[in-house]
């Protein structure tokens, strides 16, 4: 039987693998770590691109077992590779590949069974949470005390844990009213690499006394600690929504539109997001029960979110917004009605998962000012056609934040397994034009293996250099998550 590459680099490291699984087991107990075949499940992401191998699955019930965990492989010298519910789009949350020995040892340390609800303060507006708490559930805490937590992600709410919405600092649909995790975090519990714990589940709104340290954590994909727990913001519960689907000329028409509904509704507007005629196409095809929103097809729609606190008629207004733009809406149609709403979200929500059934593409999630969200789809599309004729480019995303998900693929499946060998050159030609536009090569997915080499090609020298600095400070061995980000 092959031998688990990572059992032979601990061989080869002079450790004794049944030992270290041995001593685990005495942290974590019998139910908290799996190996052999039942740890399988974990070494691979949600999406199938990445998978790699670990000694082990080590799943602690408390951040003390977590920082026992930590500072038992700090002294071995045993890398950490830290996972929640997996659905990372980035290979941050898997462990790597073998090579050749050349690396320690590894575990993944997932931390699932820590999903407590700590505290709900309804008067304060805030929620602790462990790492481990799902996004839905996480949500569902805070409406039965009738407040409301508005991170809004598409696809994964039930299977995506707090503590990874943290450390990729996701974002989603309502990131135009209400901002991303660094917005909604107060404060968090993070155990150090060296086995320490920090604890900062501060719930103040102002706290200045010198550098707010959560910041580093947020975002960082376990590469400088692993968070157990955090102090989450909430908001007044949403009392009346409306809803409006709305057929545009061109993406400059959406980026004005966005503009104009964002001056005749205020706050209200909670989303704004743009999907492409092929997004569309795709969803119809494989997900059941999806209809055509109008009669007539249309290469670019938006779907427009408004709520509000007070129980007040929302659709007349939204109605009344989108008749005075004037030119460059062809046809809207608006609903407050439950049943209506969740049918024109389901075709928003069922992208990804369409086109994980479709097939492979090159993912992008990039973004730029809002104002030049057109400006980089005509660049985008017109130097990838030139190149690749006959690409097939699926454009959808938040463009209310400037956020937007840009994959092209080729529909024949031989040609396209040619092209996808070619994502290096294609994310050359994308990203070139985000950086010359002064955008991001990651807005919401964070960097995990995907882009950490595109990472210093964009980033300026003296950025990368304060960034190897600080993981060099908090994790100078290189045992956090390696070989994601930096």
């Amino acid at each position: 039987m092959k031998l688990n590459p990572y059992l032979r680099t601990a061989v080869i490291q002079n450790k004794d693998p049944l030992n270290l699984i041995h001593s685990l087991r005495q942290i974590v107990s019998e139910q908290g770590i799996f190996t052999g075949q039942a740890a399988v499940a974990y070494f691979s992401d949600w999406r199938g691109r990445y998978s790699g191998q670990a000694l082990a699955v080590v799943l602690p019930a408390d951040t003390q077992q977590v920082a026992a965990v930590v500072s038992f492989c700090a002294n071995k010298n045993i890398a950490i590779v830290p996972q929640g519910g997996n659905t990372s789009l980035c290979g941050g949350s898997v462990p790597l590949t073998d090579m050749d020995g050349q690396m320690q040892a590894q575990i993944v340390l997932n931390l699932s069974r820590m999903n407590k609800i700590r505290e709900v303060d309804a008067t304060n507006y805030t929620l602790t949470v462990e790492a481990g708490c799902t996004l839905e559930n996480t949500k569902l805490a805070a409406e039965q005390v009738h407040r409301y937590f508005p991170l809004g992600l598409t696809a994964t709410a039930k299977q995506c844990e707090i503590g990874g919405n943290i450390s990729t600092n996701a974002g989603g649909v309502n990131v135009l009213r209400y901002g991303t995790m660094r917005d909604l975090v107060l404060g968090l519990e993070v155990v150090l690499p060296d086995g320490r714990i920090w604890h900062g589940l501060r719930s103040l709104r102002k706290n200045n006394t010198g550098y707010d340290l959560k910041h580093l954590f947020i975002g960082a994909e376990g590469t400088l600690g692993i968070i157990t727990a955090a102090v989450l913001k909430l908001f007044p519960r949403p009392q009346t929504r409306a809803t409006a689907i709305v057929a545009v000329r061109d993406a400059a028409t959406a980026a004005h539109l966005l503009a104009h509904v964002r001056a005749t509704c205020g706050d209200r507007l909670s989303a704004f997001e743009i999907i492409s005629r092929s997004c569309l196409d795709l969803v119809l095809k494989h997900i059941p029960d999806t209809h055509e929103p109008f009669t007539k097809q249309y290469e670019w729609q938006v779907l427009i979110d408004v709520d509000d606190v007070l129980n007040v008629p929302l659709a007349q207004p939204l109605r009344e917004a989108l008749a005075l733009f004037g030119d460059g809406v062809l046809e809207y149609s608006v609903t407050a009605e439950g049943d209506q709403i969740a049918a024109w979200w389901k075709l928003r929500k069922n992208i990804s998962e369409a086109q994980k059934i479709h097939g492979i593409s090159i993912k992008h999630d990039v973004s730029v000012p809002v104002s030049r969200v057109a400006e980089f789809i005509m660049q985008a599309n017109a130097a990838l056609f030139e190149k690749y004729p006959g690409v097939h480019i699926v454009i959808f995303g938040h463009i209310g934040d400037g956020n937007i998900h840009y994959n092209p693929s080729l529909k024949n499946s031989i040609k396209n397994d040619e092209f996808i060998a070619q994502s290096g050159q294609v994310n050359r030609i994308v990203y070139d034009i985000v950086h010359s536009l002064g955008g991001s090569i990651s807005a919401e997915h964070g960097v995990g293996q995907l882009k950490r080499g595109e990472l210093r090609h964009y980033k300026s020298a003296l950025e990368m250099a304060l960034m190897d600095s600080i993981k060099n400070t908090l994790d100078p061995n290189g045992l956090m998550n390696p070989k994601k980000v930096l």
